[in-house]
Parts: structure tokens; C-alpha cells; sequence
């Protein structure tokens, strides 16, 4: 079958850049084919969240999968839903609402007819129509490509980490690990090391349910911030001056600064506050220099001028930021001769368009769309820059 559109990646940014082709009348269902590896939209998106006991989002209620911004305040009013499911002034929707609200609008647009499970792990060109290969040796072919895939496969795993968990596996873990056990065999006591929103929600669940047992380790003081990025980084604000830079290695560089990289929202600082004031948890603040072990397999971590004895080290640690896909995107690079940063990222047109009828979404656009384009508003605007220019 020809497709009029594949969209390779089905998390939040897939989803958005699926949702707005099929409203905006761009693509009926069937004609559009969403492929990623795992068996429904969002997978990765909801078992990461509630792994680490996400309650609330960052991101403010008019950021989510649908076209209407107001979509979701409207599903709130139409299901008759509590109003503190809305936090704050920014109306940040709780976990469990966002993803109904989802689900919803996946249902409405009927994604299951477009669904595919399925690894990408090739793409070529062949008369004007792209051939989407998975490592079961499926060709999907179609005339418009959008690739939608993140960095979360790419775990950032510090090297004393590293050769901790080659000696004790079953000691060790990144939290967005896919083999991670449940948390409840996990053996107290633990040390999380990170200072960012991951670390304190992940601080603040496990607290729940080994109070005492926890300690946070973070390697500077905790940056408070109520998201990610300026939100002068949505419009034109900062984005106007961000696209008259044509030198791209100085607009990767503006997107390190801009990011609060490692930081949290106010209430989730004063809940670690609390937290250790009641004993629930520590907090050490240094950078782990050295990881040993002790005779009977506990972990002794040296952080500075000071010594922690855990059981468990969960890393928070995120992810690394190269190129996602690098080992098929490089050789699609190669031979359709696409243009790149030195950093390896797209160089794209306004509308996200690497070459014609080829399109990016989610980080492989952050050269373009600035520092949000690997959160829920990136994939708000990645979806409407691609719509808008058809």
C-alpha cells in the first residue's frame, strides 16, 4: 500500500503531528501510517511518567496532542472533571487527566487504523516515493515522511555507574532503564543521583515507600524554575532573534543556555524540603567521584570530602543528547546528501522540511524551533509548521 504519510515515532510528538494531519483533513487514517516500536501510541510517555510518580505536568493545560489549545479545559468541562485536576495559574493538568485526554483524541481520529508496530532501521528513495524498512525486513512505502523520534533511548549513564552495574546488575539502574524491576522488589536503602524534575518526583514516590531509606544526591543546588525554558521561547519574543542567527553552532549554543537543564518547579522543591525536615529523605549535595563496594555488596559512594553506604543507586540522570536514530539517520544522510550542523542535527527549512516531502519533529527540529522543541509545545509547533505549509 502507498501511504500519503509516515510518521516514524509514536510518542507525544508522533501523536501531535498525527492528530493535526488528520483534523486539519491533510490525511484520512487509513492513508497515514504511524510506526514505533512498541504496541500502542504512548507507550514510553506513560510508563515513563508513572514509574517515577509524575502527579501533575510541567507543561501548562493548552500544550497536549490535540488542534483546539482550549481542547483540554473543554474536556474537563464536558466530563464533568474536579477543576484541581488544573494546577496552579498555569492550569498544569494532572498526569492521569492529560492521558485521558489523549486517549480521547487518538480515539477520535481513530490512530488505531493507522497504528504499526515495528523498529525503523532504514530509509530510501526510490522514484520519488520513500521506502520506510523495519528490522522484521517490512517496506512501508509513502509520499511524505515525518520523522518524530526522541532521545530516550540514549540513557545517561555516568562511567562509575557504568562499572558499578557491570559488577552488580541487580543494584544499579537508570530509571528510564527498560528492564528496570518493580520498584517494590527494589532493596533499601537508595541513593537517587540527580537534581532535576525526574529525580525529585522519583525522590518524593520512593519516599512513600521506603521513608528514611532514601537520599538524594545532586551536584549543585537546586534550580527552581516553573519550566524547562523561558516561555518567551513559544513566539517571537526570543524566536524572532533566534532565526536571524544564521551561524547554527551559535544557535546550539543559545539552546544549552536557554534550557534549565536539572531544574523543578516550585512545588515539588518545597515537597523535598518538607520531606527531608520529617526525615523522609536526605539530601548531599557534591558530585560522586568513586563508587565502591564493601565485602556483603553494598555501594559506597564517595562524593567529595563525604561517604554514602546504599544498597541501590538509581540514576536520574536523563538522557544524552547526540543524534537519535544515529544509526540509520546517518546513512539516510549520506545518501539523500541532507544538510547538517556540526553537531550532527538537521538544518531544515521553516516548515521542518529536510528535503522535499521529508520532515523532522521533536529534537531532530530543535535547530529551528529553539529549546522547546522536544516538549509537548515543540510538538504543538512542529505540527502546525508542517500543516501550515501544505
Amino acid at each position: 500500500m502507498l501511504y500519503d504519510w509516515i510518521v516514524i515515532g509514536g510518542g507525544i510528538h508522533g501523536c501531535t503531528v498525527a492528530s493535526f494531519l488528520i483534523k486539519k483533513g491533510i490525511a484520512a487514517p487509513e492513508k497515514l501510517c504511524i510506526i514505533d516500536p512498541n504496541s500502542e501510541p504512548l507507550y514510553r510517555w506513560k510508563n515513563n511518567t508513572e514509574r517515577i510518580g509524575m502527579e501533575y505536568l510541567r507543561s501548562p493545560g493548552v500544550h497536549h496532542i490535540d488542534v483546539d489549545p482550549f481542547s483540554l479545559q473543554k474536556y474537563v468541562r464536558n466530563e464533568q472533571r474536579s477543576k484541581m485536576e488544573l494546577y496552579g495559574k498555569y492550569k498544569r493538568p494532572a498526569l492521569k487527566l492529560f492521558n485521558e485526554h489523549c486517549d480521547s483524541v487518538l480515539k477520535e481520529v481513530d490512530l488505531k487504523k493507522s497504528w504499526h508496530q515495528g523498529f525503523v532501521n532504514d530509509i530510501k528513495k526510490d522514484q520519488g516515493i520513500w521506502k520506510v524498512m523495519t528490522s522484521k525486513g517490512e517496506v512501508f512505502q509513502g509520499h511524505n515522511i515525518v520523522i518524530s523520534i526522541s532521545i530516550n533511548d540514549q540513557l545517561n549513564i555516568p562511567n562509575w555507574a557504568e562499572k558499578m552495574k557491570s559488577k552488580l546488575p541487580n543494584q544499579v539502574f537508570h530509571i528510564f532503564d527498560e528492564h528496570l524491576p518493580n520498584l517494590q522488589t527494589v532493596e533499601p536503602t537508595m541513593a537517587i543521583i540527580g537534581g532535576g524534575i525526574t529525580a525529585a518526583h522519583l525522590c518524593i514516590k520512593l519516599s512513600n515507600m521506603f521513608p528514611g531509606k532514601v537520599t538524594l544526591v545532586k551536584r549543585h543546588p537546586f534550580r527552581v524554575h516553573d519550566f524547562d525554558s523561558d516561555p518567551g521561547w513559544l513566539g517571537p519574543k526570543h524566536l524572532a532573534s533566534f532565526h536571524k542567527i544564521k551561524k547554527y553552532e551559535e544557535r546550539r549554543s543559545i539552546i544549552q543556555q536557554a534550557r534549565n537543564k536539572g531544574s523543578l518547579p516550585s512545588e515539588l522543591f518545597h515537597k523535598l524540603k518538607r520531606l527531608e525536615n520529617e526525615n523522609k529523605i536526605s539530601i548531599v549535595n557534591g558530585e560522586v567521584e568513586t563508587a565502591s563496594f564493601s565485602n556483603d555488596n553494598e555501594i559506597i559512594l564517595k562524593i567529595e570530602d563525604k561517604e554514602l553506604t546504599v544498597q541501590t543507586v538509581m540514576l536520574a540522570t536523563g538522557f544524552l543528547p547526540s543524534l537519535p536514530g544515529k544509526s540509520w539517520i546517518e546513512k539516510l544522510i549520506k545518501e539523500q546528501d541532507l544538510n547538517c550542523a556540526k553537531c550532527g542535527y538537521p538544518i531544515i527549512n521553516k516548515a521542518l522540511q529536510w528535503c522535499p516531502h521529508l520532515y523532522v519533529s521533536g529534537p531532530l527540529a530543535e535547530l529551528e524551533i529553539g529549546p522547546i522543541a522536544r516538549n509537548i509545545s515543540g510538538a504543538r509547533q512542529a505540527a502546525e509548521r508542517i500543516v501550515n505549509s501544505l
